[in-house]
């Protein structure tokens, strides 16, 4: 299908079969990737990616997993076009709604899917608090990075307020926020089910955590194996090959 692009834009592959719109504000990175792997939906899933940007994990998610029906939440309205258009270009629009919303009035929604009508939620929030750390002063890109518009209380509400019994919530985040995290999850009533940290390469620190939540679960946590991005020569790990498959993208 033939797909207008504006001025920066440009289209990526995201597969043999897939292809996106991507611009210098609104890309996809490794941690986007992970994301969608980690969350992994099944095939009975209506599943909603909050913070979409320009869509890669709902054109990912159902190029691999194939749920029934796949939302995406996006507050910014260029990214919204972006990913619209992404999905009419692979000929998706029966399969993946865009949403221009806020997340944060998901919480007063009364009726599905936004109330109680979901079976996951994916989220890669901002990874720095409100007041902390030099903000950008590109706008879009304050959004993405800090909390300006939107807390992990906040999001984390919202999806409460979304889920069904059961349902599962996803994220990615830097491990300096990980206590902070699996408390605000917990007490949002998405008990903590399931963590995995991941390091650029072996000896290295981890840079970034991804975690699970189940509403209504039990207390009960499992820690996965460190996942490696890099192996010791700088190329992928085989864990990170299997993730990509046949893309070969690296930041």
């Amino acid at each position: 299908m033939s797909i207008s692009l504006l001025p920066g834009e440009h289209l990526e592959p995201l597969s043999p079969s897939v292809e996106m719109i991507v611009s210098p504000r609104h890309r996809f990175t490794t941690d986007t990737l992970l994301l969608m792997w980690f969350s992994a939906p099944k095939h009975k899933d209506v599943c909603c990616d909050f913070g979409t940007g320009c869509g890669t994990i709902p054109l990912l998610w159902e190029e691999r997993f194939r749920p029934r029906h796949i939302f995406g939440i996006e507050l910014q309205e260029d990214a919204v076009s972006m990913a619209r258009r992404s999905v009419e270009h692979n000929g998706l629009a029966d399969q993946i709604t865009i949403l221009h919303r806020d997340i944060r009035t998901l919480a007063e929604e009364t009726a599905p899917p936004f109330c109680e009508g979901l079976d996951l939620i994916a989220c890669n929030p901002p990874y720095k608090p409100a007041g902390t750390g030099l903000v950008n002063p590109d706008g879009q890109k304050a959004i993405a990075r800090h909390e300006t518009e939107c807390t992990l209380p906040e999001i984390l509400k919202s999806a409460a307020r979304s889920l069904k019994y059961g349902g599962r919530f996803c994220l990615c985040l830097r491990p300096e926020r990980l206590s902070e995290t699996l408390c605000v999850m917990s007490g949002s009533g998405l008990e903590p089910k399931r963590l995995l940290m991941v390091q650029q390469r072996p000896g290295s620190a981890p840079n970034l955590f991804l975690a699970e939540g189940k509403k209504g679960g039990r207390v009960g946590l499992t820690v996965g194996p460190t996942l490696c991005i890099e192996d010791e020569s700088g190329d992928f790990s085989p864990a990170m090959q299997k993730i990509y498959g046949t893309y070969k993208y690296k930041d």
